[in-house]
């Protein structure tokens, strides 16, 4: 069996799987999203799945964009084989100068919440993690539509998380095949923390991971063919 478990963004919901969905569910794999519950979709903690002694699980693989590996339990870490990193970090702040600018940053975004700079201060992050395209290209997403009360309170907490990160994730496997892709104009993770991920991976891991760049896109990784690209780095 090949199984996928993915784990969406700070702001996010399970609908920035869907193409993946149905592509992998195309292709033989079998898929399951997170979900945080930002808007008005219920949570959703996902698990491996069970077989019956006779069939084997070949492969299974956690994808986590952004923040999502952050969100990743260590019991699903530990029995995953394969892992793939989207525009994340393993420490979002970084040393220096800039690391104080960016704390900084997330203290502002922190204070805005419910108050009236709260609808600007997410228009500002979904604006910058749509460069160098076009927010209206950004995909649907509860910061943008459907905030809910309870997701309000989920996305302020997981701000301070994403300020706190100091490392790998809880878990985090040291024979599994990690597949780590960034983009070069990314306005949300510093080329600082780029850096950072994949030296500590490289200190982490039995094997150095795979290391993809994209010029010409930010944040919300808008690569032609980069499902299949994905496909065929797993199979």
């Amino acid at each position: 069996m090949k199984e996928i478990i993915a784990f969406h963004g700070w702001g996010g919901d399970s609908n920035t799987w869907t193409e993946w969905a149905n592509y992998f569910q195309g292709n033989g794999w079998a898929w399951k999203s997170f979900e945080k519950g930002y808007g008005k979709l219920q949570p959703i903690s996902p698990s491996w799945s069970t077989l019956n002694k006779s069939k084997l699980i070949h492969r299974r693989v956690l994808i986590g964009y952004s923040l999502g590996p952050h969100l990743i339990s260590k019991d699903l870490f530990e029995k995953a084989t394969d892992i793939i990193l989207l525009c994340s970090f393993s420490r979002f702040i970084g040393n220096g100068r800039q690391g104080r600018k960016v704390k900084s940053a997330l203290k502002g975004m922190s204070e805005c919440f419910g108050t009236k700079r709260e609808k600007n201060m997410l228009f500002s992050f979904l604006k910058n993690a749509s460069q160098p395209n076009s927010i209206k290209d950004f995909p649907t997403s509860p910061i943008s539509k459907s905030l809910s009360e309870t997701g309000r309170d989920k996305l302020k907490a997981d701000l301070e998380l994403i300020g706190s990160t100091n490392g790998l994730p809880q878990g985090f496997p040291t024979k599994a095949n990690v597949l780590v892709i960034q983009a070069q104009q990314d306005a949300i993770v510093t080329p600082i923390a780029q850096e950072t991920l994949i030296e500590d991976l490289k200190t982490h891991l039995v094997k150095p991971p795979t290391q993809w760049t994209f010029d010409h896109t930010g944040h919300m990784l808008k690569v032609p063919n980069l499902l299949e690209l994905v496909r065929d780095w797993l199979e």
